[in-house]
């Protein structure tokens, strides 16, 4: 996902807006275990983790790698690259960074997989 597209950016506002905050990955896993109406016990089983590290990663009490982040995108079926980005800009926000975070999906020719480009 290249969130320097206009839509993308105008669409992430518009969640942040709703949602009264930034969003960061915490908040997109908790958005999406309420949107399909799932107990946080449910969900944690679904991504193979316990209650508690599933409340702390929706409270962002803890944050989790981009190869992990990519895990729970394939698990609960939404954009790795959507997941990693919003990983890797919790990290930087937390040191207090000022940089913005972009990824891009990079298409490997020799066996046509899909790897992330980090831009």
């Amino acid at each position: 996902m290249n969130i320097s597209s206009k839509s993308t950016r105008k669409s992430l506002k518009a969640i942040e807006k709703i949602a009264g905050m930034k969003l960061t990955l915490g908040k997109l896993i908790w958005a999406i275990r309420e949107g399909e109406g799932v107990s946080q016990i449910n969900f944690a089983e679904k991504l193979n983790i316990s209650r508690q590290h599933l409340c702390d990663l929706e409270h962002n009490r803890k944050t989790v790698s981009p190869k992990l982040a990519a895990t729970y995108a394939e698990q609960l079926g939404y954009s790795k690259a959507q997941f990693i980005r919003l990983c890797l800009q919790d990290m930087i926000d937390r040191e207090g960074l000022n940089v913005y975070v972009e990824v891009t999906i990079k298409k490997n020719r020799r066996n046509k997989n899909q790897d992330l480009a980090f831009a």
